[in-house]
């Protein structure tokens, strides 16, 4: 990270630090309830739906969401940590998002991720994918770097970036960033 970006950085997280409770509740971290929705780009499949409701997850809502972020390729269905879903209505409020999140990715079960590691150098042959901790995502409305951003000033995990194929990939293992 040059010096440049470094300073921006570390001023939007003194920023995001500063701000009053109110404006946290605004983006409705602190609310009863916390909503995603996901359009998967391979199966057409939507869902939008609280997915915790008054400091309980709602398992009804976590089948769902596990379902439409299933491997499209073999139709595997994996449970998506609670971890990344609470990284992604974080990143949503973040950027003021009204649309439902864009996937590319999300589960992939071992044999998906093999064959895309065995194509590609840009797939981990261990990705976080395989465990529902991952998911490769966009925001209509919002500009990639914009939710890469916001991503990098959570440090709630990994933050891969993409332009070239218009995703950035989000994970709750350790922090760190790539791509560009």
């Amino acid at each position: 990270m040059n010096t440049t970006s470094r300073r921006k950085f570390l001023k939007l997280g003194m920023l995001a630090a500063a701000l009053p409770l109110p404006a946290f509740a605004r983006q409705g971290l602190f609310a009863p309830e916390r909503r995603l929705g996901f359009h998967s780009l391979h199966t057409g499949e939507k869902a939008e739906l609280p997915y915790w409701i008054e400091g309980e997850y709602v398992a009804e809502s976590l089948a769902e969401i596990n379902h439409v972020l299933r491997d499209h390729r073999t139709g595997e269905v994996a449970a998506i940590d609670t971890q990344l879903l609470d990284l992604l209505h974080r990143v949503s409020a973040a950027v003021a998002a009204s649309r439902p999140f864009q996937v590319i990715s999300g589960y992939r079960s071992p044999a998906s991720n093999q064959m895309l590691a065995n194509n590609s150098s840009g797939v981990a042959t261990r990705s976080l994918h395989m465990q529902g901790k991952a998911i490769d995502v966009r925001l209509p409305g919002i500009q990639l770097a914009d939710l890469r951003r916001a991503g990098l000033m959570l440090r709630g995990g990994g933050v891969g970036y993409y332009p070239g194929s218009n995703f950035v990939h989000l994970d709750v293992g350790r922090v760190r960033t790539w791509g560009g």
